[in-house]
C-alpha cells in the first residue's frame, strides 16, 4: 500500500514569513476556517502568549492536516520551527524527526545568515527540500536574484518550477513551467485559482526557464537524460514530474516555487508540490540504530510490519493532560495499552494514550504507525532524545545533539513564598528545553540559568513569569568562558594510600597539553606497552581526565580541548582498582594543568546587521567599540549589510542599542561562530 504521509518542517530566517505560510497551509487544507495573521496575534501555530506578543516562533508547533490531490488524500504533519538562532535546539530536534523541509525565503532579503544555518542543519539530517520564495509582493522582491543566491550561498542546484508574473505591487500570479500555464488567484482569500494561457510578454522568459528546467533535470538525472537527448519533442508532463521526484529524493536539485503567503497567492501549488515531490516515510533509507545489549548495528525498514521503534523529540507539559512526549514512529506500529521499553532507562511501561496534535487541539488515535508523528500521554520519565521500542527488540536510535550554552544569569524568586515552586518550575522548564542548564554556583550558592543567547534567557524568564506566576530577580548576564592549555608538559602522578585492609594504588606518567588540530574535546592516546597498567584500567584513566576537563585550572571553566598521551605507570596487584586510576588522572590534571600556560577563551558571535546608508559610520564605529572585526560590507535592495565577528561579552543589550543608534532602521542577527583567546588586558580584569 502506498504511504500517503508527508512529514515536513518549515524552516527560514526570522521574518521570512514562515508562520504566515503555515497559517495559509492550514486554511487551504481545511484545518482552520479563518486565516490568522502574525500582526494580529491570532495565528494557530504561535499559541504561546509571548509568541503572539513578540511575533516570533519560539517552540516548534506540530500540526497534522490533510490535502487532496488527484482524488488521493495525503496526511501532512507540519512542524513550524523558529528562525531565531537562540532557539536552534527547537530546529535541531524537529529536523531530526522530519523527512523533508519547505525552506522559506523572503523575495527581497534572500538568503540570510540563519537561512544558511537551518539549511545546513537540514542537509546534515539528509532532508529533501522544496524552496518557497515568499513575499513576492514586497518592495525589492526579486525572484531571480534569490534563485541565484540559493545556488551561490547554499551550494544547491535550484530547479525553478515556476516564475512569477510581475513583482512588488504588480505581482499577479505565477507561470507553471511544467504545464506551461499562467495561474492567477481570483478572490481575496486566494481560494479560486484561474488557469490561463501565458501572457504574450512573458512567453520568451517562460520558454527560456522551461528549457533551463529540462536541462537541469537532464544534468542531474540519468533516466531523464536519456529521454532528453533522444526524443526531446515528446517529453511528457509525467516524465518531468517523475524526474523532479527522483532528483528531489536524491537531493541533487531543489524544486523552487514562489508566491505571497500574506496575499494568499501560491499556496495550493506549494501543497501540490509537497505531496508530489517530497518523499513518503517509506521512500527514505532504512533507519539505523544499535542493539543496547550488544552495541551491534541494527537496520529497520520504515514500514508497519517491522518491530516497533521511535524517538521522543520533544517533551511538553500540558495544563490539562500533564506530560506529553512528542514522538516520531520510525518502524512498526503501536496501540493504546501496548507495552514498550524506554531504551535509555531500560524500563518498560504501557502506552496510555496516543494523540494526534492539531496545534492546540488533540485527537485521540487508536494506533500509531510507521511514519506518524504523534504525542504520547502518561510517560513518566521521558526526555528529549529517548528511544522507545518493542520489549523483544530494543533499538537505541541516535540521540539529538544539544549545543552548549554560552550565556548565564543568576536568578532568584522575588518572594520567599515562591521558593518551593521555583525549583519545580525550573525542573519543568529544563525538561521542556534541554538547551537550558540550571546549576548552583558552588562559591556563592546562587542559582544560575544558562542558555544559547540573551533572547533565549529573556524568553525563558518571561515564561516563568507569565505561565507560572513567579516574579524573578535576575543578575547581569555573564559569558560562559572556556579555558585552553597553551603549553605541554610531562607529569607523573602517584596515588598510594594504606588505611588498614586493602589500600589504594595508582601510578601514571602522561604528557598533557592542547590538541594540535583545534578539534573540541579530549584526544586520549594510550602508549602503554607490556601491561605496566592493565588494559582494564585504561578507560578509567581516560574517564578521569574527561571529568577533570569540566573544571579548568584558571577559573574552573570547562576546557575547550585537551590532549593526553599516557606514557607509563605501574600498579599494585592487591591494592589497585579502576577507580584509583580515575582519581590519579583527576589529581594529575589538577597538578599539571596549571603549569601548561592556561588561557581564557571567549565565545565570538557572527553578527549580521542590516541598515541604511546614512548610519554606516555609526554602525561601524559601534562594532569597533565592541572589539568587533568587520568581515564584509555588502549592499542589497538599497540596504547596507555588515558582517562582523564580535565577542559575546560585548553584545549584551546590542539589539536595543542598535535600535537607538539607527532610529529603529536596523536589524541584527547573531550566531555563535567560534571561541577565541581573550586579549590579555581583558583576561587580567576577569582573573582578579
Amino acid at each position: 500500500m502506498k504511504n500517503n504521509t508527508r512529514n515536513i518542517g518549515i524552516i527560514a530566517h526570522v521574518d521570512a514569513g514562515k508562520t504566515t505560510l503555515s497559517e495559509r497551509l492550514l486554511y487551504y487544507t481545511g484545518l482552520i476556517h479563518k486565516i490568522g495573521n502574525v500582526d494580529d496575534g491570532n495565528t494557530t501555530m504561535d499559541k504561546d502568549i509571548q509568541e503572539r506578543n513578540r511575533g516570533i516562533t519560539i517552540s516548534s508547533a506540530a500540526v497534522s492536516t490533510q490535502w487532496k490531490k488527484d482524488n488521493t488524500v495525503y496526511n501532512i504533519n507540519i512542524i513550524d520551527t523558529p528562525g531565531h538562532i537562540d532557539f536552534a535546539v527547537e530546529v535541531e530536534r524537529s529536523l531530526r524527526v522530519l523527512d523533508s523541509v519547505v525552506a522559506v525565503f523572503c523575495a527581497s532579503s534572500g538568503v540570510q545568515p540563519q537561512t544558511e544555518n537551518v539549511w545546513f542543519q537540514a542537509e546534515k539530517h539528509g532532508a529533501s527540500k522544496i524552496c518557497f520564495i515568499n513575499k513576492m509582493d514586497r518592495i525589492g522582491a526579486d525572484f531571480f536574484a534569490v534563485l541565484n543566491e540559493i545556488k551561490t550561498k547554499l551550494n544547491a542546484v535550484p530547479l525553478a518550477l515556476q516564475i512569477p508574473i510581475g513583482a512588488e505591487a504588480s505581482f499577479e500570479g505565477v507561470i507553471d513551467l511544467i504545464r506551461m500555464k499562467a495561474i492567477y488567484w481570483a478572490d481575496e482569500n486566494g481560494e479560486t485559482m484561474i488557469e490561463k494561457e501565458i501572457p504574450a510578454d512573458y512567453q520568451t522568459e517562460a520558454n527560456e526557464y522551461r528549457a533551463q528546467l529540462l536541462e537541469t533535470l537532464a544534468e542531474n538525472d540519468e533516466v531523464f537524460f536519456n529521454v532528453y537527448i533522444n526524443i526531446e519533442e515528446s517529453i511528457t508532463h509525467e516524465m518531468i514530474i517523475a524526474a523532479i521526484q527522483r532528483v528531489g529524493l536524491s537531493r541533487a536539485a531543489v524544486p523552487v516555487l514562489c508566491g505571497s503567503a500574506f496575499k494568499n497567492k501560491g499556496i495550493q501549488p506549494l501543497l501540490d508540490a509537497v505531496v508530489t515531490y517530497l518523499p513518503a516515510p517509506d521512500q527514505i533509507s532504512d533507519i539505523v540504530g544499535k542493539d543496547p545489549r550488544t552495541e551491534e548495528s541494527i537496520q529497520l525498514k520504515r514500514v508497519e510490519t517491522e518491530s516497533f521503534s521511535g524517538l521522543i523529540f520533544k517533551v511538553a507539559i500540558d495544563k490539562h493532560m500533564g506530560k506529553l512526549a512528542m514522538f516520531r514512529i520510525y518502524s512498526g506500529k503501536i496501540k493504546s495499552g501496548d507495552a514498550v521499553v524506554n531504551v535509555r532507562t531500560g524500563e518498560s511501561f504501557r502506552i496510555s494514550r496516543i494523540l494526534q496534535m492539531q496545534s492546540d487541539k488533540t485527537l485521540s488515535l487508536e494506533e500509531g504507525k510507521a511514519g506518524d508523528i504523534v504525542a504520547l500521554a502518561g510517560i513518566k520519565d521521558a526526555k528529549t532524545g529517548d528511544s522507545l521500542s518493542s520489549i523483544e527488540h530494543p533499538v537505541l536510535l541516535e540521540a539529538i545533539t544539544i549545543p552548549s550554552p554560552v550565556i548565564r544569569v543568576s536568578i532568584e524568586p522575588k518572594t520567599n513564598s515562591d521558593e518551593k515552586s521555583f525549583g519545580l518550575v525550573l525542573a519543568k522548564i529544563q525538561e521542556e528545553d534541554p538547551s537550558l542548564v540550571v546549576e548552583k554556583d558552588r562559591q556563592t550558592g546562587e542559582t544560575l540559568l544558562s542558555g544559547l543567547g540573551e533572547l533565549h534567557l529573556e524568553v525563558t524568564l518571561e515564561k516563568i513569569r507569565l505561565n507560572h506566576g513567579i516574579e524573578i530577580n535576575q543578575g547581569k548576564p555573564k559569558v560562559s568562558y572556556r579555558e585552553i592549555l597553551t603549553g605541554t608538559k610531562v607529569h607523573r602522578e602517584k596515588l598510594s594510600k594504606q588505611n588498614g585492609g586493602s589500600g589504594q594504588f595508582a601510578d601514571i606518567s602522561f604528557e598533557i597539553g592542547p590538541r594540535n588540530n583545534n578539534e573540541q574535546g579530549l584526544e586520549f592516546i594510550n602508549t602503554i606497552k607490556g601491561g605496566v597498567i592493565p588494559s582494564e584500567f585504561i578507560p578509567s584513566v581516560e574517564k578521569g581526565f574527561r571529568e577533570a576537563m569540566e573544571h579548568g585550572p584558571l577559573k574552573g571553566y570547562p576546557l575547550e580541548n585537551l590532549k593526553i598521551t599516557l606514557l607509563d605507570g605501574s600498579f599494585h596487584a592487591q591494592d589497585s582498582a579502576a577507580f584509583d586510576f580515575e582519581i590519579a588522572a583527576r589529581e594529575g590534571f589538577k597538578a599539571a594543568a596549571k603549569g601548561c600556560s592556561p588561557k581564557l577563551l571567549e565565545p565570538i558571535m557572527q553578527v549580521e546587521i542590516q541598515s541604511i546608508e546614512e548610519y554606516t559610520g555609526a554602525v561601524t564605529a559601534d562594532i569597533n567599540r565592541r572589539r568587533g572585526i568587520i568581515t564584509s560590507i555588502d549592499e542589497k535592495s538599497g540596504r547596507k549589510i555588515f558582517a562582523a565577528e564580535v565577542p559575546l561579552a560585548s553584545t549584551f543589550g546590542y539589539i536595543s542599542d542598535l535600535r537607538t543608534l539607527t532610529s529603529g532602521r536596523a536589524s541584527i542577527s547573531m550566531k555563535l561562530s567560534h571561541y577565541a583567546l581573550v586579549p590579555d588586558f581583558i583576561a587580567h580584569t576577569l582573573m582578579t
